[in-house]
């Protein structure tokens, strides 16, 4: 295969903010498929993850920054092969896409679109007649598009992608280093300790979180939550800080901040039990549930988009419907009573992610995928 064929230019954020987009883009130009050079030009609209999604002047100034970059990158590198995650179900993500695809797309003989957020297809009956038109220009025919889970709107089947490839995210094992911390956290006798990590979106499931635990502290429950990551915005924190108030849960819920690098993970390792009540609008896979799955971590999610491809009902954990903090509640208030049944859970979840989602099984299933991009040109030529 000739050596300029095998090159992609790599479109996307990468941290900060500490989204699982972000941190997946950052994975594969660290580990790179086999055979294929990677150049990147970083999308950078958002500093942090209240940002995103949200119209400002700055993002303005810097999509046509973007796009020089891109045009002028093809034109230093000459890689033939555009690699784009598409935006989900938010419109302003929409069209920034509508600005970037639509004036780079061209000068590319191949797209990949890797679908980390989802339910792009979902947005096009909202749109106006136009703003369709600006959708098919930029969407349409890409020649892979790379999917996290089968679970998920066929956003790549709605935009007719030539090939629709399932590619599961997969990390680096990071629990090794902290594994003397976990054996001493989770030693018998202590109050559990429930942890959330995630933007603080209210579609994250954290009014839901905080009924839950209304109802666990009702029920004479002892435990702590740790909720790790940034609020959606300074209203939504202050109602969120109101309820504690009112409702006397300040004593057992705790709000750090956004942690990252060793910080985050020994979040994970001081925990007991992970939850994350998603039904967020442009959910895909769920990579923290995946994060908790590594550190031996039950996890209580919910029946939401690609999560129940990572999560194992009644398995490693368990998957509660949306919204439905009764239940929620009851499924934690179970692991909390219940130290063996978190250490069998906990185990097996790490067994699932070392079988499936080994940063080893997500390479070689990128290698994969982008080939299908190299055979389709090798078809046209």
């Amino acid at each position: 295969m000739d050596h300029k064929t095998r090159r992609i230019l790599v479109v996307g954020q990468t941290p900060p903010p500490w989204g699982g987009q972000a941190v997946m883009i950052r994975q594969l130009l660290e580990h790179p498929p086999a055979g294929v050079a990677l150049t990147h030009v970083r999308l950078a609209f958002s500093g942090n993850m209240d940002a995103i999604g949200k119209l400002r002047w700055r993002k303005l100034l810097h999509l046509g920054q973007v796009v020089f970059q891109i045009l002028l990158a093809r034109l230093r590198q000459r890689a033939r092969v555009l690699y784009y995650p598409p935006a989900g179900a938010h419109r302003v993500p929409v069209y920034r896409d509508f600005v970037i695809l639509g004036l780079t797309r061209w000068a590319f003989r191949q797209t990949v679109f890797h679908f980390h957020a989802s339910g792009l297809s979902q947005i096009y009956a909202r749109l106006n007649a136009p703003e369709r038109w600006l959708f098919r220009q930029a969407y349409f025919h890409p020649d892979v598009a790379i999917q996290t889970s089968d679970a998920n709107p066929p956003d790549g089947a709605f935009l007719r992608a030539g090939v629709v490839v399932t590619v599961p995210c997969g990390l680096p094992d990071e629990f090794p280093r902290f594994q003397a911390q976990v054996r001493s956290e989770r030693a018998g006798g202590h109050v559990p300790r429930i942890l959330f990590v995630g933007a603080l979106y209210e579609s994250k499931g954290v009014r839901v979180l905080m009924e839950a635990v209304r109802l666990l502290k009702a029920a004479g429950q002892e435990f702590t939550l740790d909720c790790v990551g940034c609020f959606e915005s300074p209203v939504f924190e202050a109602e969120v800080r109101e309820t504690l108030r009112a409702e006397s849960l300040a004593a057992c819920m705790a709000f750090p901040g956004v942690l990252t690098g060793d910080d985050k993970w020994r979040a994970y390792a001081r925990a007991d039990v992970f939850c994350l009540p998603s039904y967020f609008e442009a959910e895909s896979f769920g990579l923290v549930n995946l994060e908790a799955m590594m550190f031996a971590l039950p996890v209580v999610s919910t029946r939401w988009r690609g999560i129940p491809s990572v999560v194992r009902d009644g398995e490693s954990g368990w998957l509660v419907p949306i919204q439905d903090a009764p239940a929620l509640a009851e499924k934690l208030g179970r692991l909390l009573r219940d130290p063996e049944l978190r250490g069998r859970m906990g185990e097996e979840g790490r067994r699932i992610y070392l079988d499936h989602f080994s940063l080893e099984a997500w390479r070689a299933g990128m290698t994969r995928a982008l080939s299908l991009v190299f055979r389709e040109e090798r078809s046209e030529t």
